[in-house]
C-alpha cells in the first residue's frame, strides 16, 4: 500500500509525550527518519491557547500526534467531571486550531473507545458514534473526545486539513498509572495483586460483578498502529484501534493474579458499578490496511508487571 504521508525528514510533535501512549509513540518514532519534538508541562501549558500558538510558531512541526489528555478511571471521572470535560476540551481545541493556523501537514487525534453508547452493538463499528446514551461513569471524558473527533473532521471539511482520529480500546503497558484512586483496570489489578501477595492476604476484591467484558491493547502495539495510520490513512471517518478479542473482568483478575504470583481468592464487590456490560471494537477498518497487534494479553501483562516492579524497587 503506498504511503499517504511520509515521515522522512519531518518534524513530528508528540503532544503528551510523558503519558503512557505518548511515551510509546516516541519509542516507536525512534525507528523512523524523523525528528521528534516534545514539550513538557513546565515548558508548555496546553490549556492556554496563546502559549500553544507561540510554541507552534517557534517550532513549526510538520506533523502532530495529539496524545495529551486528562485521563483516569471510573472513580476519577465521577469525582472530577468539570476537570475532565474542561481540560480535554481546551487541550484538543488549542492544539488542533494551532495546527491549522501554522500549516501542520498531518495531525492524528487520539480519542477513546468510551465515545460509544453504553449499549452499542458488539463489536462496535465506527458508525455507532452518537447513536445512543453514553456510559454515565465516564460521559464527561467521552463528550470531550467526541468533540475532538468532530473538530478534526470540521477542519478537514472546512479547510482541507489532513487531520485524522483514532479510537483505541482499553490500553495498558509500561508507564501506566498504578494509583488506585485514578487508575484503569489493568494497572489497578496489578497493584492490588502485588500488594496482596506482598502482605500475604488471602483474597483481593475487585469492583462490580466481574462479568463485564473488556478488550485490552498493549500500548506499544497501539503506538505502532498510530504510526501506521499516520502514514497510511487519510480520511474523514475516525478509525477504531483494538486487539480483536475480549475477556471478563474476573478472567482478567485471575490472569493478573497468576502472572503476579498471588494465590489467594478473588472477591467481587457487587455494590460497586460495573460500567458498560461489554466493549469490543470492530477494528476491521484498521485490519483492512494491513495492521495487526503483536502482543498477547498475558505477555503484555507480564511486561507491564515487570515495568511496575522496576519502578517500585
Amino acid at each position: 500500500m503506498p504511503e499517504a504521508f511520509s515521515l522522512s525528514g519531518k518534524r513530528v510533535w508528540v503532544a503528551g509525550h510523558r503519558g503512557m501512549v505518548g511515551a510509546a509513540v516516541v519509542r516507536r518514532l525512534a525507528s523512523e527518519d524523523c525528528e521528534v519534538l516534545t514539550a513538557g508541562r513546565a515548558k508548555l501549558d496546553l490549556n492556554r491557547q496563546a502559549d500553544v500558538e507561540a510554541w507552534m510558531a517557534a517550532n513549526r512541526p510538520d506533523a502532530v500526534v495529539l496524545a495529551a489528555a486528562k485521563v483516569g478511571g471510573i472513580l476519577a471521572n465521577d469525582s472530577y467531571p468539570a476537570d475532565f470535560l474542561y481540560e480535554n476540551l481546551m487541550i484538543e481545541a488549542n492544539v488542533i486550531h494551532a495546527a491549522y493556523r501554522f500549516g501542520v501537514e498531518k495531525l492524528l487525534f487520539l480519542g477513546s473507545s468510551c465515545i460509544y453508547p453504553k449499549f452499542a452493538p458488539q463489536p462496535i463499528p465506527e458508525d455507532a458514534l452518537l447513536t445512543g446514551p453514553l456510559e454515565p461513569t465516564n460521559e464527561w471524558y467521552a463528550i470531550a473526545k467526541i468533540a475532538g473527533i468532530r473538530l478534526a473532521q470540521a477542519y478537514r471539511k472546512q479547510h482541507g486539513c489532513d487531520f485524522i482520529s483514532a479510537m483505541p480500546t482499553n490500553l495498558y503497558g509500561p508507564g501506566d498509572n498504578f494509583d488506585l484512586d485514578s487508575s484503569h483496570v489493568v494497572p489497578a489489578l496489578i497493584r492490588k495483586a502485588h500488594e496482596a501477595k506482598r502482605s500475604g492476604a488471602r483474597s483481593l476484591t475487585i469492583w462490580g460483578t466481574g462479568t463485564p467484558r473488556r478488550e485490552f491493547l498493549y500500548v506499544d502495539d497501539c503506538a505502532d498502529a498510530l504510526v501506521h495510520l499516520l502514514t497510511h490513512y487519510s480520511g474523514y471517518q475516525h478509525v477504531n484501534l483494538g486487539f480483536g478479542d475480549d475477556v471478563t473482568i474476573l478472567e482478567l483478575a485471575n490472569m493478573v493474579s497468576r502472572i503476579v504470583g498471588f494465590e489467594g481468592a478473588i472477591a467481587c464487590d457487587a455494590t460497586k458499578p460495573d460500567g458498560t456490560p461489554r466493549k469490543l471494537l470492530d477494528s476491521s477498518s484498521l485490519s483492512a490496511t494491513g495492521w495487526r497487534p503483536k502482543t498477547s494479553l498475558s505477555e503484555g501483562i507480564r511486561l507491564t508487571y515487570d515495568s511496575f516492579l522496576s519502578a517500585n524497587i
